[in-house]
């Protein structure tokens, strides 16, 4: 294991000792195994701009990575960005947490199509094992403290999944896929595009009988899992300076899990996701200004069973209201921003028991943002921004992030970056026991002050890209579990870590072009995260490493193989380190059709994210994608 860490950290050093003798032609693209030039990212800024001029620290997974991989889940295909620490608790469809940069998994802000996601009535995490990976376009990846511009919950990072869009005047598309663990998943786009409209609509369903992920509880019953989803995105030009768009999306599906004993296996939970947003946005036509207005509204239905029987659930929604200006000034070399945000979030629960079953609470914040951005030549980039929130449950905050960025040559990029954020204690925290309903007055807001220092590279004519980030945090008031005074239904006090709690690591990673017909990426993180007592924090992972080699041996065939290396877990809920290597191969038949094979964990590695919780095995799939028009 450690040959393959140190193959990894190889990949990613080497292109440093070549530095002074490179002289590449073309502009370095600073996210991470891209081979485009100035990318465009649009989470990394209030609006859109290049990645050369953003300080951050970026990965982005575009549609071909996701097509070569295939991967049965999101979450698969974030194992391999620096930083992340996946935790699966079971199969496919298991509860999934991504903690970034030893952060906890609610620290980080996620977007589909610029909705937030993040779902209040399950402790403002994100459940990845939910998340299908059909209709994606690219994932934009922003690590680092994001508060100023993405408001709480951004302490760690922002991920951004944007779907596709219609790409010639008609379209339609099916696909199928069988497997192991008698998964299948099936479903169909249809599209069309003009100067003026674009359109496309998608359907999805993926079901699994998945395996038994608890048996030491003495369970017998195998854990599946199934999802159903319904996409639908539009864009209409109404003149050359304003566009309408509308994103809506709908998921809803069931996850089957174990309890702590062999009576409580059949356990199951039901889920049900809407996502909708209507965007209008302006662009002048000298240039000198952009405006775009947003209204978005994310609902969360969550409900449990106990051998069929309801034992309780929750529900939330979130709507969102923003308005974002910008100025251009003296030739775009500088730009002013400013963002006016409302979000209203309503939480709702409903047990078996309780005198204030089914009570509402509702939460508003009010926030304005402002970011300014200065080229005061072409090898420079300055970047100033600040958010103040007005809320009307906790203490109002103020946060703020400084960006420099200094293009050194054209294949080298030397960046800094320092940021605040803060976390209000989610409904779950608040709380915890939801029969009584009597919140924890004494919580207050975890907040988090970081920097970090990174340099990209190019080398060899840019075949060659590096990217290297050191990164520094502390947590103030971090919210913690009193596990020595939980009463009898494992209901246990929570409460503000007097303490600072300290993140620190290293980020690498590289991409090379090898030849016309090969191309490989390695990536490699060292993480020390410790809570307030100095005790190492569960389910982070000191050492993390990833290995991608993909090789077109034909025009029409390609072969993947990747490796990821998680390495052992201390703190609480220990676990072993492990080593997942999948194969995959893609054969374009004709124009049309494209067909694939999938080998997933192909040593059979038995494994364990989350301590007590089985995951798969050896597994096999194979499908199709097939273009009917």
């Amino acid at each position: 294991m450690k040959k393959f860490i140190n193959l990894s950290l190889g990949l990613s050093l080497v292109p440093f000792f070549a530095l002074s003798s490179v002289n590449a032609q073309e502009p370095l693209n600073s996210a991470e195994g891209s081979p485009e030039i100035e990318e465009i990212l649009v989470s990394a800024s209030l609006i859109p701009i290049s990645a050369n001029r953003s300080a951050n620290a970026i990965t982005v997974i575009d549609s071909e990575q996701i097509k070569l991989r295939a991967p049965s889940s999101i979450a698969d295909l974030l194992r391999d960005v620096p930083g992340f620490a996946v935790s699966q608790s079971g199969s496919l469809g298991a509860f999934t947490e991504i903690r970034a940069r030893g952060a906890e998994s609610n620290h980080l802000v996620v977007l589909v199509d610029g909705i937030e996601v993040n779902d209040p009535s399950g402790s403002d995490q994100v459940n990845w094992g939910t998340f299908a990976t059909t209709e994606i376009e690219r994932i934009e990846i922003v690590r680092g403290p994001q508060g100023a511009l993405s408001g709480s919950d951004a302490i760690a990072g922002v991920i951004n999944i944007i779907t596709t869009s219609a790409d010639q005047p008609y379209s339609a598309n099916i696909f199928s896929e069988l497997g192991s663990f008698s998964s299948s998943k099936n479903g169909f786009n249809v599209g069309h595009k003009s100067d003026k409209l674009n359109i496309k609509f998608g359907a999805s369903h993926y079901e699994t009988a998945g395996n038994n992920i608890r048996p030491n509880t003495g369970s017998l019953d195998d854990d599946g899992y199934r999802n159903t989803g319904l996409n639908l995105k539009a864009a209409y030009k109404v003149t050359d300076e304003f566009t309408t768009s509308l994103t809506s999306r709908h998921s809803s599906g069931m996850a089957e899990y174990d309890g702590n004993d062999a009576v409580n296996e059949f356990m199951h939970a039901d889920f049900d996701r809407e996502f909708t947003k209507v965007q209008g946005d302006f662009n002048s036509a000298d240039g000198l200004w952009a405006h775009s207005l947003k209204l978005a509204q994310s609902d969360f239905e969550n409900n449990q069973f106990n051998n069929a029987v309801a034992a309780g659930g929750t529900e939330s929604d979130k709507e969102n209201y923003q308005y974002t200006g910008t100025r251009f000034i003296e030739n775009n070399n500088q730009q002013i921003s400013v963002a006016l945000e409302k979000e209203t979030q309503n939480f709702k629960q409903h047990v078996t028991s309780g005198v204030d079953n089914n009570k509402l609470l509702e939460r508003n914040v009010d926030s304005v943002a402002l970011e300014y951005r200065l080229d005061p030549s072409d090898a420079i980039t300055l970047a100033a921004s600040a958010r103040h929130e007005d809320n009307d449950s906790f203490e109002n905050a103020t946060t703020g992030r400084l960006e420099a960025v200094y293009r050194q040559f054209d294949n080298l990029k030397w960046r800094a970056a320092w940021g605040t954020a803060v976390k209000n204690p989610t409904y779950t925290e608040l709380y915890g026991n939801y029969a009584s309903f009597e919140a924890n007055e004494f919580l207050i807001p975890e907040k988090s002050n970081s920097w970090e220092l990174g340099v990209d590279a190019g080398l060899l004519d840019n075949r060659m890209q590096l990217s290297a980030t050191y990164f520094n945090s502390k947590l103030e008031n971090e919210i913690g579990t009193d596990w020595g005074n939980c009463d009898e239904y494992w209901v246990c006090p929570l409460f503000n870590n007097t303490q600072k709690s300290n993140r620190k690591g290293l980020e690498l990673s590289s991409s090379f072009v090898v030849s016309d017909v090969m191309q490989a990426s390695a990536a490699y993180t060292y993480t020390d995260s410790k809570d307030g007592s100095g005790t190492d924090e569960g389910r982070r992972p000191k050492d993390i490493a990833s290995l991608n080699i993909s090789w077109q041996p034909r025009t029409n065939a390609n072969v993947n193989l990747n490796i990821q290396y998680n390495g052992e877990q201390f703190g609480w809920n220990p676990t072993d380190e492990y080593t997942l290597v999948d194969l995959s191969t893609n054969v374009s038949v004709t124009n049309d059709l494209d067909v694939y094979l999938n080998l997933n964990n192909l040593f059979d590695e038995d494994y364990q994210d989350v301590a007590g919780y089985e995951t798969l095995g050896f597994g096999l799939s194979a499908g199709f994608r097939y273009k009917l028009k």
